[in-house]
């Protein structure tokens, strides 16, 4: 899924590169990937059990704190858990009988334009923008607070680019907004500026309340499923465990609310390992597994067959100076066994993504990135969040590196579909006409193939020295500059019909003004 149109046929050399490089970029057809390749595995059957009989010891015997909501330990306590205080410990296999007995493998997510619709879970990949920075990036002003017109940015970046299927959710913190009411500036710009799924609020009760009412105004007739009565998924929404082990009011409140509608979850534990977890490989996994068991059990009980997603996030720390780490091999091992864990337990999988340290859209970022990246595709993740634009450990959203990020992604697409073995694809027409010693840029099969064989990258440079240097002698970040600008300067907005739009606004008016500005 290359972000430009392929060339006609003749169009050769470099003179066509550079056209095919001008040219304006076109939406993919593929909503969604679905792998035709296996997935990568790093523990057999008994290190999986192992993990696995850790992870409900730690239930069992330790607890998983749910702070500051009666509510949930009165649901809890109903599903058969034990109530310490704010302290909840699990019956030795509770948490998974639960899941099991009616979470969903797979699920459908809406988008306002049913062509975009994705299928989350099973052999599907969605590749999804970075998530929560309150700092941007770019080359020419330099890193600074997000705005609500940086946030319209990258919501337009993502819906211009084919290898990114989903518009994401807070993809930066726009700090000119007031807190109490960004969320519905934020959820209007997903719905306005493109018809890709997107993401919820989470940071109160009340604001996921908000997504889902102007879930109802797009969805209108649509919401509920005839089938089943249900509520169809419009969203699926962020909620971090508190590692180690405890969850908060904020976010079961915003849970409880989006699986009450039948609105999807990602139960996610945000872990720094050495600080919020131990140093271990497998100590990290067990209390992932033990922490998104228990936020994924509270989800079943507030509705049982509410769509939810197994989350992990794990990254390694400097432990010279407690800074988190990316792209290191530990994480990678992490992933790799949580996605294997989430395939047994039978749910859908979130991990990340193109995640850097660097300050900066430089060698560092690429290297992380790619070296987080390649790991999320190949253990099978299903919802790739922080997929573009995550620089400084997450603090700031990159322009230029959101550009590099989507391009790794839609080389990871290409590498997800597998190996062609067609008639086309074993290509031995071409080797019986070619022959020994004859090169294959003529034959029938090269000129009938030569559009698609291979991807073609918008912004790497393979020009020789001198066409390079007579261009400008552009590097990766520089050109990557020009691509975000030349991609906002084209961006055309995808319809809404107009009473709805009219409808969205008045009550986000109609919102903000029941309440005065807050900084919380």
């Amino acid at each position: 899924m290359s972000e430009t149109n392929r060339p006609a046929r003749g169009r050769r050399g470099r003179g066509g590169r550079d056209a095919r490089r001008a040219e304006k970029p076109v939406v993919a057809s593929a909503p969604y990937i679905t792998r035709k390749i296996p997935c990568f595995e790093v523990l057999d059957e008994e290190g999986l059990q192992l993990i696995e009989n850790n992870a409900d010891t730690i239930l069992e015997e330790v607890g998983i704190e749910f702070r500051d909501m009666p509510e949930a330990l009165d649901i809890l306590k109903q599903g058969g858990a034990e109530i310490d205080g704010v302290t909840v410990r699990f019956p030795r296999g509770m948490c998974r009988s639960i899941i099991q007995a009616s979470a969903q493998a797979e699920y459908t997510q809406h988008a306002r334009n049913p062509a975009r619709n994705v299928q989350i879970g099973g052999k599907n990949t969605v590749f999804v923008p970075a998530y929560g920075s309150p700092f941007v990036f770019d080359l020419d002003k330099g890193r600074r607070y997000a705005t609500i017109e940086d946030f319209q940015n990258f919501v337009k970046l993502a819906y211009a680019s084919p290898s990114l299927h989903h518009s994401g959710g807070t993809i930066c913190e726009p700090v000119d907004v007031p807190v109490n009411k960004r969320h519905l500036d934020m959820v209007y710009s997903h719905i306005k500026y493109s018809d890709k799924p997107f993401m919820g609020s989470v940071t109160a009760p009340e604001r996921a309340q908000d997504t889902v009412d102007m879930i109802k105004i797009i969805a209108g007739d649509n919401y509920l499923d005839p089938e089943t009565g249900r509520p169809r998924t419009y969203a699926t929404s962020l909620i971090n465990a508190n590692s180690p082990m405890t969850f908060d009011d904020t976010m079961l409140g915003a849970a409880k609310v989006y699986a009450e509608n039948n609105q999807a979850t990602i139960i996610t534990p945000f872990i720094l390992a050495g600080a919020m977890s131990p140093v271990t490989v497998a100590g990290t996994a067990a209390q992932s597994l033990a922490e998104g068991l228990a936020g994924m059990t509270f989800v079943q009980l507030v509705n049982p067959g509410a769509p939810m997603i197994f989350g992990s996030f794990a990254s390694s720390m400097s432990m010279q100076s407690g800074a988190p780490t990316f792209g290191t091999p530990e994480p990678a091992l992490v992933l790799y066994t949580m996605a294997a864990l989430a395939r047994r337990l039978g749910v859908p999988f979130r991990s990340g993504g193109g995640l850097c340290g660097s300050k900066l859209p430089d060698a560092q970022a690429a290297y992380e990135a790619a070296a987080t990246l390649m790991p999320a595709v190949m253990a099978g993740v299903n919802f790739v969040l922080h997929t573009a634009g995550w620089m400084e450990g997450g603090l700031s959203m990159g322009y230029e590196k959101f550009i590099m990020d989507a391009d790794q992604a839609a080389m990871m697409a290409i590498l997800l579909r597998g190996v062609d073995l067609t008639e086309n694809g074993q290509a031995m027409d071409a080797i019986r006409e070619v022959g020994p010693g004859v090169h294959f840029l003529g034959c029938d099969h090269t000129q009938r193939n030569f559009k698609d064989a291979f991807y073609l990258s918008p912004i790497t440079d393979n020009n020789s020295f001198e066409q390079w240097e007579s261009e400008g002698s552009l590097d990766h970040a520089q050109r990557c500059n020009k691509r975000f600008k030349k991609l906002l300067a084209e961006y055309e907005a995808p319809p809404l019909d107009p009473a709805i739009d009219e409808a969205l606004l008045d009550f986000v008016k109609r919102r903000k003004d029941s309440m005065p500005d807050s900084q919380v």
